[in-house]
C-alpha cells in the first residue's frame, strides 16, 4: 500500500540502484590505457638467490627495499635462470636465445659467439625504436660501448675493492689459507673495517689497505671512505633521473643498472656485518648426506668449484659450522648492502615525474647454493642455484603484490620487453625474422596465474659440462666422448647429441638429466629442499618419463 501511495519514490530508488550497478560493472570491465612507449628501469644483481623476504627466503635476510618494490609489483615466485653462471646467463637474457641453441656454454662474449653475434641485444632494439639507452654496472658480462647512448661508472671498478699485500691484489688475510687459496674473488670475505694487514720481509706488520689494482681504495671508517662500485652505480642512476627530468623532449629511455653484490668477494661496510651477529645466524636447511642419492659427481670431479669450495671452507674452519656461518654472514651483509642501493634508485624514480610511465624490472642472473648437498657456489642443477627473484612493476598492468607461481625464466624477459614497449623491427642483425626463444610475461601482469600462457609449463636450466670454446660455430665440451642419446617415442635418435646437463622445474616438480643419462626427480610441492631423489622409484616412472620427454622436446625445437 505504501508503494501505491509513493510510486515515484520507489521508482527513483530502483533507477538509482540500477545506475550505480551499471557504473560498478563498467569499472570492472574497463581496461587501463596501455602506455605506448613506457620508460624502462632494468635492475639486475649478481649471484642473488631467493633470500629476500618477498620470496620467503632466509629468516635473517634484511631486504626492506626489495620487499617494498615487490608489494607494488607482480612477483614471479617460481622464476629461474637458464644457465646458473654469469656470462652465458646474461648472454642468453640479453639476446633472447637459449644456451643450447647458441652453444654458449662458457665465457665467450656474446659478440664472438657464432650464433649470438647475429642477434641484436634488446638494448639495441630499444635504441632502434627511438629510446635513449643508459647503463652502468655489470649488465652484459662483456659489454659493448656503441649500444649505449650514455654509460656510467668505469667498468673496471665493478668488483672489489681487494686486499693489497704491498705488491698485488690478493685474498683477504683474515680468511684462513685453506679457503683463501681458491682465488682472490671467491675465496675472500670481510667487512671493510678489517683493513688488510700483512708482514714484510722483516716479519713486521704492515697495513697495506684496499685497492682496485692501480687505483687505491681509501677507508678510514664507514662514514669516511671511498664509495664502493654499487654505491656509485646507484648515485649515477639518481643523478641521471634528475637530469632526464630537465629535458625539453619526451624521448623514452631504457636505463640498465647492474649491481655486482652479492657476488664474491663478499666485502661490505662494517654496519652491514653488524646486522647479522654470528650467534644469531640460522644456517640453511641442510640434510647430512643429501648428495648421496644425486648424480652430480658422476659427471663432475671433486675439483669442480662448488664441491671444492665447500670442502675448502670446511677445512678452513674445522670447528663445526663456523666457516659456513661466517660465509653466510658476509653474504647476508652484501645482500643488505645491495638492497640499500636498490632503494636509492627506486626512491629516485618514485620521487620523479617518471613513476607512472616507467616499467621496473628487478632480477638476478642466477642463484647461489649455500652448502646444501655439500655444494657452495652457483652452476648446479638444484633449486638454490637456479631460482632467482623476479619482479615486474608496470604502472598500468601490474596488480600490486600479485604472486605468480607458474614457472618462468630469464629467457622470457626479451619478448616481454618487446611486447610491453611495442618494439618494432627484427631482432636479427640482417633484418631476418627470428623467433625469440622465450614468451612474453605480459599476460601474467594483469591476470596472475589465472591465464592461459603460450609458454612451456616448466623452466629449463642448463649446467655446462666445462668451459667451451666455439670453433666454426660448434662448441666442444670438456668431455667430448660423452653422448646423450635421445629416446623419443621408443625410437633411438642418434642425430641429436647433447653434451650438457639439464634441469627442468615445473610448478611442483624438478627433473634433472645428466649428460651420462643419470636422472634425478624431486617432488618440490612436498619436498621443497629436494632431499629425496625419486628417479629410481618405480612409483614415479610415469612422471619421470613425462618430464624427460618435455625436456627433449624443448631441446629439439
Amino acid at each position: 500500500m505504501n508503494f501505491i501511495r509513493c510510486p515515484f519514490k520507489y521508482l527513483l530508488i530502483i533507477v538509482t540502484f540500477l545506475c550505480l550497478f551499471s557504473l560498478v560493472s563498467c569499472r570492472q570491465v574497463t581496461k587501463p590505457i596501455e602506455l605506448k612507449q613506457p620508460n624502462v628501469l632494468f635492475i639486475i644483481c649478481d649471484d642473488l638467490n631467493d633470500y629476500q623476504g618477498a620470496f620467503g627466503g632466509h629468516v635473517n635476510a634484511h631486504t626492506p627495499h626489495i620487499d617494498a618494490l615487490a608489494k607494488s609489483s607482480t612477483q614471479f615466485a617460481n622464476a629461474h635462470t637458464n644457465v646458473p653462471v654469469c656470462s652465458p646467463s646474461r648472454n642468453s637474457l640479453f639476446t633472447g636465445i637459449y644456451p643450447h641453441h647458441s652453444k654458449d656454454f662458457g665465457w665467450t662474449p656474446h659478440y664472438k659467439n657464432p650464433i649470438l653475434k647475429r642477434q641484436k641485444t634488446f638494448v639495441e632494439l630499444f635504441k632502434e625504436n627511438g629510446y635513449l639507452t643508459l647503463g652502468s654496472g655489470k649488465l652484459l658480462h662483456k659489454d659493448v660501448n656503441k649500444i649505449w647512448d650514455d654509460w656510467g661508472v668505469d667498468r673496471r671498478l665493478n668488483y672489489g675493492p681487494h686486499a693489497f699485500n704491498g705488491e698485488k691484489m690478493c685474498g683477504h688475510p683474515s680468511v684462513p689459507e685453506a679457503f683463501r687459496q681458491i682465488n682472490i674473488v671467491d675465496g675472500s670475505f670481510a667487512p671493510l673495517s678489517d683493513i688488510p694487514t700483512f708482514t714484510d720481509a722483516n716479519n713486521e706488520t704492515i697495513e697495506t689497505g684496499w685497492t682496485y689494482g692501480k687505483a687505491p681504495f681509501r677507508y678510514v671508517n664507514d662514514n669516511n671512505r671511498d664509495l664502493m662500485p654499487d654505491e656509485m652505480h646507484a648515485q649515477w642512476a639518481t643523478q641521471k633521473i634528475r637530469e632526464l627530468e630537465q629535458r625539453q623532449n619526451d624521448q623514452p629511455f631504457f636505463m640498465g643498472i647492474g649491481f655486482v653484490n652479492p657476488h664474491t668477494p663478499l666485502y661490505a661496510p662494517q654496519k652491514y656485518f653488524d646486522m647479522f651477529p654470528l650467534d644469531e645466524i640460522e644456517l640453511p636447511q641442510i640434510q647430512e648426506g643429501d648428495i648421496a642419492d644425486c648424480f652430480y659427481k658422476s659427471v663432475y670431479p671433486d675439483t669442480e668449484m662448488g664441491l671444492h669450495y665447500y670442502k675448502a671452507l670446511r677445512e678452513a674452519y674445522p670447528d663445526g659450522d663456523e666457516g659456513l656461518r661466517r660465509f653466510l654472514q658476509a653474504y647476508l651483509a652484501c645482500v643488505a648492502f645491495v638492497d640499500d642501493q636498490v632503494g636509492v634508485v627506486i626512491d629516485a624514480l618514485n620521487n620523479s615525474k617518471f613513476k607512472d610511465n616507467t616499467i621496473v624490472i628487478f632480477t638476478s642472473d642466477h642463484g647461489w647454493q649455500m652448502g646444501e648437498k655439500d655444494y657452495l657456489y652457483k652452476n648446479s642443477p638444484w633449486e638454490e642455484s637456479t631460482r632467482i627473484p623476479l619482479l615486474v612493476r608496470h604502472p598500468q598492468l601490474s596488480r600490486s603484490g600479485d604472486k605468480v607461481s607458474h614457472p618462468v625464466s630469464l629467457i622470457d624477459l626479451y619478448p616481454s620487453l618487446v611486447d610491453l614497449c611495442h618494439l618494432e623491427g627484427s631482432t636479427e642483425r640482417k633484418g631476418e625474422k627470428v623467433n625469440l626463444d622465450g614468451y612474453s610475461l605480459k599476460p601474467f601482469l594483469s591476470n596472475g596465474d589465472d591465464v592461459i600462457w603460450d609458454g612451456p609449463d616448466g623452466a629449463l636450466t642448463m649446467t655446462g659440462a666445462g668451459i667451451n670454446e666455439p670453433i666454426e660455430g660448434i662448441a666442444f665440451c670438456s668431455n667430448p666422448s660423452a653422448k646423450w642419446h635421445i629416446e623419443v617415442k621408443g625410437e633411438l635418435d642418434d642425430t641429436y647429441i647433447m653434451q650438457q646437463n639439464y634441469s627442468y622445474r615445473t610448478k611442483d616438480w624438478r627433473y634433472i638429466r645428466y649428460l651420462n643419462g643419470k636422472e634425478e626427480l624431486y617432488h618440490n610441492a612436498i619436498d621443497p629442499y629436494e632431499w629425496h631423489n625419486l628417479a629410481l622409484d618405480d612409483n614415479y616412472e610415469a612422471k619421470k618419463v613425462e618430464l624427460r620427454l618435455k625436456v627433449l622436446n624443448m631441446l629439439q625445437n
